[in-house]
This record gives structure tokens, C-alpha cells and sequence, in this order.
């Protein structure tokens, strides 16, 4: 049996009656008791029928994007904006799997800035260029050296980066054992 409209708008039968045994169907008072609870049910059922879109960062209303970031464990900068904020949350997964690692530092410091940072690694004793001869007496790398990398951003004045809190995103992201430099250059 299908919902009926009274003129004005309002139901006189339930569509919850289609799931009700056969002898329960044609009864008028049963369709009409049942609307309250479809109308109570429906708002319900509206927000569990698009319950994927306040999990998707893209779409999630902006009030649920501090919350889906706590769920994936992002401490997001509420001075970001909310284009970045949404970025992080939605790379949150693929950042931690690169966790550590040149990649993930330059991904996850590229969404938080804007700008694409340069990542070398130093390494006492290694120079490889034209003029290097490889023999039996050849040295490559230090005992110990090899734990630092700079790490040099050129960012706009008008971004507003806190440079704490890029020291705390490369202090989180850089492997344990290692040292780094930061060297910010600001773009005329």
C-alpha cells in the first residue's frame, strides 16, 4: 500500500505498513498510528542513510572536522585553512604509512604549508661526483654521521605558518634517531 496525502501535505497512511503482515495492511487506524513513529523515525533514518558523508573530510561539516581528526589522531591548526585542514585528515592514512620516511615528512609538511619543502641528507665522508675515483681504499659515509637532513621551506609571508608547529610536525615525523635543520626563507 502506498503513503496517501490528505491535500494539505500530511500523510494519512504510513509506508511502514508495506512491512507489516498482510492482515495488518488495509487497517486505516493502524496507518495513521504508525506515522508517528515515521515521523520520528524518518530524521533518523535520513542521517543514517548519509552517515558516509560526515566521514568523508571533503564533505564533513566543518564542526565535524576536528572530530574525524582526533578518530585518524591529526592534531589540526585550527589557523590552517579549511582547505589544508581537510587535506590532512583525508592523507591522515597515507602519512602515517610513509611515517618517518623522506616522503611522508615532505607530503604531510607540503599539505600543512602549502609549499613543497627541500629534504637533503647529509653524509660525512660521501662525495660522489665526476672527479670520484672508487677503489679497494675508498671511504663511503661516516661511523654515525648520516643521522642529519635539513629541511628548507620557502613560504609566502601571508601564510601565517607557525614555525613551532613545523618544528613539532618534522619532530613527530623524522625517525627517532636523527637530527635535523630548519631553515624557513620567506618568498618577496
Amino acid at each position: 500500500m502506498k503513503p496517501q496525502d490528505n491535500g494539505n501535505g500530511a500523510k494519512t497512511q504510513s509506508s511502514y505498513l508495506q512491512h507489516l503482515p498482510g492482515l495488518y495492511r488495509d487497517d486505516e487506524f493502524m496507518g495513521q498510528f504508525l506515522i508517528i513513529f515515521e515521523s520520528i523515525m524518518e530524521p533518523l533514518e535520513n542521517t543514517v542513510g548519509s552517515l558516509a558523508l560526515y566521514l568523508d573530510p571533503v564533505v564533513t561539516p566543518e564542526s565535524l572536522l576536528e572530530w574525524l581528526a582526533y578518530w585518524v589522531d591529526v592534531a589540526l591548526d585550527t589557523t590552517l585553512p579549511l582547505n589544508r585542514r581537510r587535506e590532512l585528515v583525508k592523507a591522515a592514512a597515507e602519512l602515517y604509512r610513509w611515517r618517518g620516511t623522506r616522503r611522508g615528512l615532505t607530503e604531510h609538511l607540503r599539505i600543512y604549508t602549502g609549499s613543497a619543502p627541500e629534504i637533503s641528507e647529509h653524509v660525512e665522508g660521501m662525495r660522489l661526483d665526476q672527479g670520484t675515483k672508487l677503489g679497494s681504499n675508498t671511504q663511503l659515509g661516516g661511523s654515525g654521521a648520516g643521522d642529519h637532513f635539513t629541511v628548507s621551506l620557502e613560504l609566502d609571508d601571508a601564510d601565517g605558518i607557525d614555525i613551532d608547529s613545523v618544528r613539532a610536525i618534522i619532530d613527530a615525523q623524522k625517525p627517532a634517531h636523527t637530527v635535523y635543520t630548519l631553515q624557513v626563507r620567506h618568498k618577496q
